[in-house]
């Protein structure tokens, strides 16, 4: 069973994508993580590749490139490889990917999962929140 460590908060793409398209909980809801102390926030590489593929034609590559950069200074970025593929492949859970960002997050012990899917609550030890349930997350 793993220890989740409740400084440890994953952020999913669709947060990330909402924030750059202005989404005002998305917005809040990241700008309320990054004024956090003590907190430990993480993105996946899988999701830096989403991000980018989901923006590419509607901004510049230099725009892209900006984010992707800002992204850095604000998170850690956690790999993943071919295992985390064939762990997730031992979920019965609908959304393949998905279930690759649960792996990924919980191989940095990460208790916050922070997504706007409303599925994504089957997985068990981890807290799944919403973009407007961050201030459930304590100062």
């Amino acid at each position: 069973m793993m220890i989740a460590n409740p400084n440890h908060i994953f952020v999913d793409t669709n947060v990330l994508n909402g924030f750059y398209l202005g989404r005002t909980t998305d917005t809040e809801c990241l700008k309320y993580l990054f004024s956090l102390k003590g907190k430990k926030l993480f993105i996946s590489s899988l999701s830096i590749g989403q991000l980018i593929a989901f923006f590419n034609k509607k901004f510049t590559n230099n725009k892209i490139k900006s984010i992707v950069n800002y992204l850095f200074t604000k998170f850690s970025v956690i790999e993943f490889n071919d295992q985390d593929i064939k762990k997730s492949l031992m979920y019965d859970y609908s959304d393949m990917e998905d279930t690759i960002q649960y792996v990924i997050g919980t191989k940095l012990k990460c208790f916050y999962f922070i997504t706007n899917d409303k599925h994504f609550k089957i997985f068990r030890n981890i807290s799944v929140l919403k973009s407007t349930e961050i201030r459930k997350i304590k100062k």
